[in-house]
């Protein structure tokens, strides 16, 4: 179930595309579609693999906010800014105990996602709540690369 969906201008006067979502897999594929959909249809992506580039990060980022930042009753957030140069990916939940890391390659389970994450983005990073965290990622687009 999707409880909210913006598009706003955030402190910058950056364009904004904000959505809640279950934190559940399903949750998780909509937070997909809904960034491939909205950021078509604004026209700032430049072609497919800005596209394709937006939407693997926002399937990581939802992915680990369902599987490893649920908290029962809680939701997710993606929030999608327009930049200049890049798409900032920012996917916040509820545990704020649980950091993302990319570890090397053939380092054991876990961590390969963030290592796509990291591969497709210029920067990435974690920034503490109130409650909870918000993982985000900025993503080339427009000539950003």
């Amino acid at each position: 179930m999707t409880v909210t969906m913006q598009q706003e201008a955030d402190s910058t006067g950056l364009p904004t595309f904000v959505r809640r979502f279950t934190a559940t897999a399903r949750g998780a594929r909509l937070a997909r579609h809904f960034a491939t959909v909205e950021l078509a249809d604004s026209g700032r992506l430049g072609g497919d693999g800005e596209a394709d580039a937006v939407a693997l990060v926002v399937a990581e980022l939802a992915s680990n906010a369902v599987r490893h930042g649920n908290v029962r009753g809680r939701q997710f957030e993606v929030r999608l800014t327009c930049m200049p140069e890049a798409v900032r990916v920012a996917v916040s939940d509820a545990r704020g105990d649980r950091q993302p890391c990319a570890r090397p390659a053939g380092d054991g389970e876990g961590g390969h996602g963030m290592r796509l994450v990291a591969s497709l983005a210029t920067a990435w990073g974690v920034d503490r709540r109130d409650v909870g965290k918000t993982v985000w990622a900025d993503v080339p687009c427009g000539g950003g690369r």
